[in-house]
């Protein structure tokens, strides 16, 4: 029982243990309290075979508000908007349905594909006569999970995402007044609308708030990580248990992404803004106008990570290797550009991006542990 409780609270719990737990041996402790080194897998397994409480404690900044990983909790409707079977398969139709647009050939899922974990794809998104727009079109499977919405955050809730692409002029190019009214002209829809909302009024609210409970149903299935956190340890091999650990520690990545969403929810800047550039795209502070937002943008979800490729707000990293790679370096450094009429402030550096000097077999094991997620 003293192994146990030393192993504890080396591990970083916060309660005693009240049941007897696999003790970490002093060599597997010796290897986790070494700086600079990847313990072996055994450890690593005796060291996770603990609640994820008691695992090792991560590596994250000061003042940095983290969550432990776990399950994802069921979703909670807003009150007004309750889900309900009919709807969801509603916002589906609404979802597959290419009247939404002006020309009738642009679907919500045009740029979200159930295929490609409801992203599409591409580096950035076309959308009405072929207009490319300037930012990667982000998986809406975890959306039900997120705070705001779109990569600058401009919504607030999925009823208020639901209907700005059907009036952005590169997107859908119409209007939610417009689509609601063509709508109207099919009888079937009438019909289906009446059964979910009481009424055959198809009014842009309910447009809204059909679509938003279909992306809420999007939520993926438990992954294996989720599997290994309730006790099933055969589901992560050692390489993806050691990137697991990596992840935790030496990488970093709990500073931005913990939790069962795997997110802070928070807005990062990467260095990828292109300040006075052709590319320019300043993220938040386009929302807000605060000089401090200048270059961030919302930390995405890394569930189903390794199948929504390409990545970053404007897709400039097509492989998840290439990503790791980006980090483990410090992320984007840019200097501003004098006498080149930029707009803006320049972004100042995340101070949470720093050199990693991971190994490549250390890059590899977190790449297979992102791999599980």
């Amino acid at each position: 029982m003293l192994a146990t409780l030393l192993g504890a609270a080396l591990l970083g719990g916060s309660r005693a243990a009240s049941i007897a737990l696999p003790a970490v041996d002093p060599d597997c402790r010796r290897q986790l309290a070494t700086a600079g080194t990847l313990p072996a897998p055994a450890c690593l397994r005796q060291a996770y075979a603990q609640p994820s409480t008691r695992w090792p404690a991560p590596q994250v900044d000061a003042g940095v508000a983290w969550q432990e990983l776990g399950p994802l909790p069921g979703l909670v409707a807003p009150p007004d908007n309750p889900t309900t079977p009919a709807k969801v398969a509603l916002g589906q139709r609404l979802f597959n349905d290419p009247q939404l647009s002006r020309s009738g050939q642009i679907a919500c899922a045009s740029c979200h594909e159930r295929d490609l974990a409801f992203a599409d794809g591409r580096r950035v998104s076309f959308g009405h006569d072929r207009q490319a727009g300037r930012r990667n079109a982000p998986s809406v499977a975890m959306s039900g999970h997120l705070q705001r919405l779109f990569w600058d955050g401009r919504a607030a809730t999925l009823e208020d995402q639901a209907l700005l692409p059907i009036a952005d002029p590169k997107e859908m190019a119409f209007s939610a007044d417009a689509a609601a009214a063509r709508l109207r002209g099919d009888a079937t829809y009438r019909r289906a609308f009446a059964a979910v909302f009481g009424n055959d009024r198809i009014e842009t609210r309910q447009l809204a708030q059909a679509i938003a409970a279909f992306e809420r149903s999007l939520a993926p299935p438990p992954s294996r990580l989720d599997r290994f956190i309730s006790g099933r340890h055969d589901q992560l091999d050692d390489q993806q248990l050691q990137g697991l650990h990596l992840f935790r520690t030496r990488a970093r990545c709990m500073n931005c992404h913990s939790g069962p969403a795997l997110t802070d929810h928070g807005f990062h800047n990467l260095g990828l803004h292109f300040h006075g550039g052709r590319r320019q795209d300043l993220g938040r502070y386009e929302v807000t106008g605060d000089p401090a937002a200048s270059g961030r943008f919302r930390t995405p979800s890394l569930r189903g990570v390794a199948r929504s490729a390409p990545y970053m707000h404007n897709g400039a990293i097509a492989r998840l290797d290439a990503v790791l790679l980006f980090y483990n370096v410090g992320g984007g450094k840019p200097r501003p550009r004098t006498g080149s009429g930029a707009h803006g402030p320049f972004p100042a550096p995340d101070p949470q991006l720093q050199p990693l000097q991971l190994t490549r077999d250390e890059l590899q094991a977190i790449q297979a542990f992102l791999q599980t997620l």
